[in-house]
C-alpha cells in the first residue's frame, strides 16, 4: 500500500489537532504527516496571552500545550518559521519558505489541511506601522507585546492606549493596569464590547471606570503619532484631541488569514472566511480540509454563515478534520455564538443573538431583563448580576442571552447555549429542573427568572 501524505498549513488549534488525530487514526506505515508553522510555537492557548501580559500566568511557555519535538516525537513532520506562500491544487502540492534562511521548495500532498488562522485587523492609518503598536493574535504577538513593555519596566509615568473595547481589547486593558501603566480605551461604539447590547456593555464601562481604566466611546482613531525615532508618542482620533501612549494595543478585532486559501481560488463566504461542509472539507474540493480561525461556521440560531474565531470551535475543527483524514467520520454541526470574559471581579458571557443581530435576521422579538444574585442573596459570598433573554414572538424560541455579573455569573450562561442548541423556549427554560444550594444559586436560577419574565413579556405582547 502506497503512503499517503497528509499536508497542514498552520501549526496551532485546528492544525495540530487535526494532525494529532489523523496519526492516532494512521500510522506513519500508512500516511505520512507534514506540518508548516510560520511561528516559533506550535499548539498554544491564544486566549490565555493576556493573562500572561497581565502576570497571571507565570511565564509564556505555561500557554503551550504541546511543544513542537512532542509532535515530531509523534512522527509529525513538524516544521518551524517555514510559511506555505502558495497552493498549487492542481499540482496537489505546496510552496513553501523557510522564513530564517529564505530559500524556498515545493511539497506534495494527497491531502491538505488549510489551518491558516486570524489576524488582527489593523486599519490603515499614518503611523499604525510605528514601534510600539501591537496585534496581539498570536503567542508571537505577545511575546513582541512582552519585549515591548519590557523595555520601559520600572519607567514612571508609563502610557497605553488600546484601540477597541472588543473581549481582546477589554482583557489587554486589564492586564496594562495590572503591570502598571496609566490604560484609555478608545472605541468607535455606544459602549465597550459591542457583542452585547449597549445597556448591558454600560455596565462593563462602569466596571472598567472603577478599575482607573479610561474609556472613550465614539472615538474614531484617524492616526498614530510618533517621534523622532519612530515610536509612538500619541493615538490621535476624528475629535482633535490626543492620548499620549508609550504602547498601543489594538484590539479591534481579527479577520480571517485567507489570502493564500483566495489566491488559490478555494471558495470564501461574506466575511472572508473558507467555506466547508459539516466535515470541515472545504466546498467542492474532495481532499481539501479547513478549520480554525479561517473559515465560517453555521450559526444555529440566525441560520447563517459566520465567522467567529474561538479556540473552542478550533480544537473542535481539528478533531472532525482529522477522524476525515484518518478514514473515520465526524462532523461540526455548528455553533451558538458563546463566549466569556472577565474584567477583574466582573465576569461577561453571552450566547446567541443580540438585538441587533435578530433585527438583521428578521426575527420579531422581546427582551427580558433581570437583577439577581450568584448566590441565595443572605449568603455571604452573593454577587451581583445581571441576565438579558431575547425570545422570538411567535413561536417562544430562545434567541439569546447576555450575563454581566460578580464571580459565579459566567459560566451559567452554558444553560442557555445548551437550551438555544436544542431550540428550547423560554417556557421549556423556566422548568428545567437545575440545582439548587444557597452556596450556589438562589432557589429561581437568575437565568429562569430571565426566562420566566420573558414569558410574561411573550404573554403581553401576545395577539
Amino acid at each position: 500500500m502506497a503512503v499517503e501524505r497528509l499536508v497542514v498549513v498552520g501549526g496551532d488549534a485546528a492544525g495540530m489537532s487535526a494532525a494529532s488525530q489523523a496519526r492516532r487514526l494512521k500510522g506513519p506505515a500508512e500516511l505520512e504527516i507534514v506540518a508548516f508553522e510560520r511561528g516559533h510555537f506550535t499548539s498554544y492557548s491564544a486566549c490565555g496571552i493576556p493573562y500572561w501580559i497581565g502576570g497571571r500566568v507565570a511565564g509564556r511557555d505555561e500557554l503551550i500545550a504541546r511543544t513542537p519535538e512532542e509532535h515530531r516525537a509523534r512522527d509529525i513532520d513538524l516544521r518551524m518559521r517555514t510559511e506555505v506562500v502558495e497552493l498549487d491544487l492542481a499540482g496537489g502540492r505546496v510552496r513553501a519558505r523557510d522564513l530564517d534562511s529564505g530559500s524556498e521548495s515545493w511539497t506534495g500532498y494527497d491531502k491538505l489541511v488549510v489551518a491558516t488562522g486570524a489576524r488582527p485587523v489593523r486599519p490603515r492609518l499614518p503611523g499604525i506601522g510605528a514601534h510600539g503598536v501591537h496585534g496581539v493574535q498570536t503567542l508571537d504577538d505577545g511575546q513582541r507585546l512582552m519585549d515591548s513593555l519590557e523595555r520601559t519596566e520600572g519607567t514612571e509615568g508609563r502610557r497605553a492606549v488600546v484601540v477597541g473595547a472588543g473581549y481582546i481589547g477589554v482583557e489587554m486593558a486589564e492586564a496594562l493596569v495590572a503591570r502598571g501603566y496609566e490604560v484609555t480605551v478608545l472605541h468607535r461604539g455606544p459602549q465597550p464590547m459591542a457583542t452585547l447590547d449597549p445597556d448591558m456593555g454600560a455596565l462593563v464601562h462602569t466596571a472598567m471606570n472603577r478599575m482607573g481604566i479610561r474609556t472613550v466611546s465614539g472615538a474614531e482613531v484617524t492616526k498614530i503619532l510618533t517621534d523622532d525615532r519612530g515610536a509612538v508618542r500619541a493615538v490621535a482620533t476624528a475629535s482633535g484631541d490626543e492620548y499620549p501612549a508609550d504602547v498601543v494595543v489594538l484590539g479591534i478585532g481579527v479577520e480571517p488569514r485567507t489570502a493564500l486559501a483566495r489566491d488559490a481560488g478555494l471558495p470564501l463566504g461574506e466575511s472572508g472566511g473558507i467555506l466547508t461542509d459539516l466535515s470541515m472539507r472545504v466546498r467542492g474540493h474532495e481532499n481539501i480540509w479547513s478549520g480554525g480561525d479561517c473559515v465560517e461556521v453555521l450559526d444555529l440560531v440566525a441560520g447563517r454563515m459566520r465567522h467567529i474565531p474561538l479556540g473552542t470551535h478550533a480544537n473542535k475543527h481539528g478533531q472532525v478534520i482529522g477522524s476525515g483524514v484518518g478514514g473515520g467520520y465526524a462532523t461540526f454541526p455548528g455553533v451558538v455564538g458563546t463566549a466569556v470574559s472577565k474584567v477583574c471581579d466582573l465576569e461577561i458571557a453571552r450566547t446567541g443573538l443580540r438585538e441587533k443581530d435578530a433585527l438583521a435576521a428578521g426575527l420579531r422579538f422581546v427582551t427580558a431583563t433581570i437583577r439577581s444574585t450568584t448566590t441565595a442573596g443572605y449568603y455571604p459570598t452573593a454577587a451581583d448580576m445581571t441576565v438579558k433573554m431575547l425570545a422570538e414572538r411567535r413561536t417562544g424560541r430562545l434567541l439569546g442571552v447576555q450575563i454581566v455579573g460578580g464571580a459565579g455569573s459566567a459560566k451559567r450562561v452554558d444553560i442557555a447555549a445548551v437550551a438555544l442548541t436544542a431550540g428550547m423556549t423560554v417556557d421549556q427554560v423556566v422548568s428545567l429542573d437545575l440545582g439548587y444550594a444557597p452556596p450556589f444559586s438562589p432557589v429561581w436560577d437568575p437565568v429562569l427568572v430571565a426566562a420566566r419574565k420573558a414569558v410574561s413579556a411573550l404573554r403581553s405582547t401576545a395577539g
